[in-house]
């Protein structure tokens, strides 16, 4: 391949190396693949405090108006150094691959190395905390950020979603009580209105796709919603659904607990051992909420935030804890029970399951955690030939419960090769604050 060939293949963004060949294969969703790597964070650095932990808690989706910078961040628990690089993928409003090339959606070459690193300071277990600026794109919509191993380049560490988003509709959003009487208590409803006004659409009761999402979760989404009416005159479409397709549990508050500090027992923590290799907190021991009233109390929604009181950096100077759950219940037959939340993805997997324990009449597990104040549930996971998953069986489930949607609007418009994601809005029920 001569010179020139080359260049021209870099500039329109094919030159992919043939170890990525397998990226096709890779799954869009948001996963830690290297079990050394932990605390990944993905959020938008917004405000000037750039160092305020309580940034983590927002979603990272930006507006490409604002040109804020999502950041990234994560921890290495080899201790060693190792030279990872990034990359984006492009993707639709369903999170397939789109077609477009690199250079239709990125300003630059899209391979960056990941330079920005620190050692841990005064930690029972050492790390390396890695931070890295994602780049910015020209095009609204869904994207995939991988990161991999620089030197053995089909070696996935991880990948973390991001949505940008620029808004050329106007969304109206209310959420409510459900109106079906016998859900009334437990879920709560999400009406909605698209003005598009000045837009250019074809088929506007067909074109668009609404997606919901609860408390920032891809685990909670309500998609395929269709208009309930269309006033073509006001260019205005209603989705007041009669089905229920647009409602969802309404869940509880989260449970949570603080081990910023191991020199005393800071909220729900019984008690703190220090070993010379590791610190071991445990959380108080929970009981099941699914009866009995609903109790009102503030949380951050299933995420969590990494802090150290005595320095105030978390990022190097927090240490990770062996953080012991334990849930007073009994045997569950036929199903799997785990600690969820935001620290492990939504993920249901071993490093979350709980073991019962007959000597205790409950439920315990032991889960590495950095330093913060982090938020949880309780879900249970059916064995059986159709395993579902129930959320409410441990924690229950309240309209009254205080909770954060979004609402993405995508739309691929004429003559475009991908799905953009043209309105995003905030909207949250049961404010206290």
């Amino acid at each position: 391949m001569v010179r020139s060939q080359l260049v021209a293949l870099v500039l329109t963004g094919l030159f992919v190396s043939s170890s990525f060949a397998q990226i096709p294969q890779l799954q869009t969703i948001d996963r830690i693949y290297d079990p050394q790597v932990q605390t990944v964070l993905l959020f938008p650095q917004v405000g000037a405090n750039r160092n305020d932990p309580a940034l983590t808690l927002n979603p990272p989706v930006v507006s490409l108006d604002e040109q804020v910078p999502i950041q990234l961040e994560f921890d290495d628990l080899t201790a060693n150094y190792r030279s990872f690089r990034a990359r984006l993928i492009h993707c639709n409003a369903d999170w397939q691959r789109s077609v477009l090339n690199d250079i239709e959606f990125t300003y630059e070459y899209n391979d960056s190395p990941i330079t920005d690193y620190q050692v841990s300071i005064n930690t029972k277990i050492p790390y390396y905390h890695y931070r890295f600026t994602l780049p910015r794109v020209k095009l609204p919509g869904n994207y995939l950020l991988v990161v991999y191993d620089e030197r053995k380049r089909e070696n996935i560490i991880l990948t973390r979603r991001f949505m940008t988003y620029q808004n050329r509709l106007t969304v109206g959003a209310g959420v409510r009580f459900s109106t079906d009487p016998a859900r009334q208590f437990t879920d709560q409803q999400i009406d909605l209105t698209i003005d598009y006004k000045g837009y250019q659409v074809i088929s506007p009761q067909d074109d668009f796709r609404v997606v919901i999402r609860q408390n920032y979760r891809d685990d909670r989404i309500i998609r395929g919603l269709r208009p309930t009416n269309v006033r073509a005159f006001d260019q205005v479409l209603e989705y007041r659904v009669v089905d229920l397709s647009n409602t969802m549990p309404g869940g509880n508050e989260f449970r949570f607990f603080d081990t910023r500090t191991v020199l005393s027992r800071a909220n729900y923590i019984d008690r703190i051992d220090r070993p010379a290799d590791r610190n071991i907190a445990y959380v108080q021991v929970d009981q099941p909420r699914s009866r009995g009233a609903y109790i009102q109390s503030d949380d951050f929604n299933g995420q969590y935030v990494i802090d150290h009181r005595e320095t105030g950096n978390g990022a190097t100077n927090a240490d990770y804890i062996e953080t012991v759950f334990t849930l007073k219940t009994a045997d569950i037959p036929g199903a799997d029970v785990y600690v969820n939340g935001a620290f492990n993805l939504w993920r249901l997997d071993d490093r979350n399951r709980l073991a019962f324990d007959p000597a205790l009449g409950a439920y315990r597990a032991a889960i590495l955690l950095k330093q913060g104040i982090y938020n949880y549930d309780y879900t249970v996971l059916t064995t059986g030939t159709q395993p579902r998953v129930d959320e409410t069986y441990i924690e229950g489930s309240s309209s009254s419960a205080e909770n954060d949607y979004e609402v993405f609007v995508y739309h691929r418009p004429p003559a475009a090769r991908a799905d953009q994601l043209v309105s995003y809005r905030r909207v949250g029920i049961n404010k206290r604050r």
